[in-house]
């Protein structure tokens, strides 16, 4: 059954639902039942400038009238640019990345046989991530609007996938009803990385990856290393991704007097064949679904260090492929990395384990199938022929 990819996003982005649909649409390309990605840039042509340039004007003047305006224009163009595409099919899945391209794709498609299929990559709610970005303010007006359309639209979804246990029940905490809809609990996955040699020098000894916002909380990071610099013991960290709080933290670098040990790269495409060359990921987000980032440098074999938040715990097991470390005491979680990095032997060995796990549990060979066969896409070809090229240097890394 063909399958149609809807998102409100750009087709090129750096977020962890970029990365989903993208390993996505790389498993069905290899399988040779390609995908059709529809976005809102889709459809509009001249049109779309001006329409989604309104956002910058409105953006430092209120954060509920930017996001009224990302929510009406989007959806208005992605319906139209579904409707387009959906008018040529019969029998079809509608794979839809968020609540808002859930409406678009139930107002366009042309009957029950285009079966809509909604992820749920959401922490909570989308109201909740809004709240996050500081656009709108939690339980006003907006938040409320955007709750109701949420119970709406999911109530009229075929099936839900749930990318984590996590994001299941935080959905059904505050919205129980969904649980009529039937649903699968089905992890994030990448491809795996080509066996690359490992450097005698690393690149740095740590690592990051992730949007530079408020949530992911990388100032956290810094704070560890600074207290990790008063014992005696400094460690490199290397930085990988864009966002508003660029500037935040670099003045935070220098206040720390952490000039010379981190290093803000930006976003890179190459991030993910990077990895391997570090001795250890961190994390310090606040607030997770299953971080794609995560199981990026569990692919490359790395040992994480995270805050035991959201889906973080259905990643990898206390001691065994990583440290779970508290996100509230720098000077804590600075024993513990140092404790990590002092036992080499340990830290391989986590390392294998990690990398072990991703090969179990969240490669695309093992969990694009079982994914298509839930959404009712799945053939036996997908099954016993599909096989994904291992990830490119073009590949984003996950955020």
């Amino acid at each position: 059954m063909p399958v149609v990819i809807a998102t409100t996003l750009r087709e090129s982005g750096i977020t962890g639902v970029h990365t989903h649909f993208r390993q996505l649409k790389r498993y069905l390309d290899a399988a040779g039942l390609p995908p059709t990605l529809v976005t809102p840039f889709s459809w509009g042509g001249p049109l779309i400038a001006p329409v989604f340039g309104v956002r910058f004007l409105l953006q430092p003047l209120s954060g509920a009238a930017n996001y009224w305006w990302y929510r009406r224009w989007h959806e208005a163009f992605l319906r139209r640019a579904l409707a387009v595409t959906l008018r040529d099919l019969d029998e079809c899945v509608v794979y839809v990345q968020c609540p808002l391209s859930a409406r678009a794709a139930l107002r366009a498609r042309r009957g029950p046989q285009q079966r809509v299929v909604l992820a749920v990559h959401f922490r909570i709610s989308q109201s909740d991530e809004w709240v996050d970005k500081g656009q709108i303010r939690r339980d006003g007006r907006l938040f409320r609007a955007v709750r109701g359309y949420e119970k709406d639209v999911i109530s009229q979804v075929d099936r839900i996938v749930y990318v984590s246990r996590w994001g299941r029940d935080a959905l059904l905490d505050w919205f129980p009803q969904a649980a009529a809809v039937p649903s699968a609990v089905i992890g994030n996955f990448v491809a795996a990385l080509p066996v690359v040699p490992r450097s005698s020098q690393p690149a740095a000894d740590l690592v990051t990856v992730g949007n530079l916002e408020g949530i992911k909380n990388h100032a956290y990071l810094f704070r560890v290393l600074a207290e990790a610099k008063r014992a005696g013991r400094v460690y490199t960290l290397d930085v990988f991704g864009e966002g508003p709080r660029r500037r935040h933290l670099e003045r935070l670098i220098s206040d720390l007097g952490l000039e010379r040990q981190v290093r803000m790269h930006g976003f890179r495409s190459d991030v993910r064949t990077l990895l391997p060359g570090y001795r250890a990921y961190l994390h310090a987000s606040a607030s997770e679904s299953l971080p794609l980032a995560v199981i990026e440098a569990m692919a490359a074999g790395l040992p994480v260090l995270a805050g035991a938040t959201g889906g973080i715990p259905e990643l990898f097991d206390d001691g065994v492929e990583g440290r779970f470390w508290s996100l509230n005491h720098p000077l804590e979680a600075a024993s513990m990395l140092t404790a990590l990095l002092d036992d080499e032997d340990g830290r391989l060995r986590m390392g294998r384990a990690a990398l072990d796990r991703f090969r179990r549990e969240f490669d695309a060979q093992v969990v694009a199938p079982r994914l298509l066969s839930f959404m009712g896409a799945a053939t036996t070809s997908h099954r016993d022929t599909a096989r994904v090229p291992v990830a490119s240097p073009s590949d984003p890394g996950a955020r």
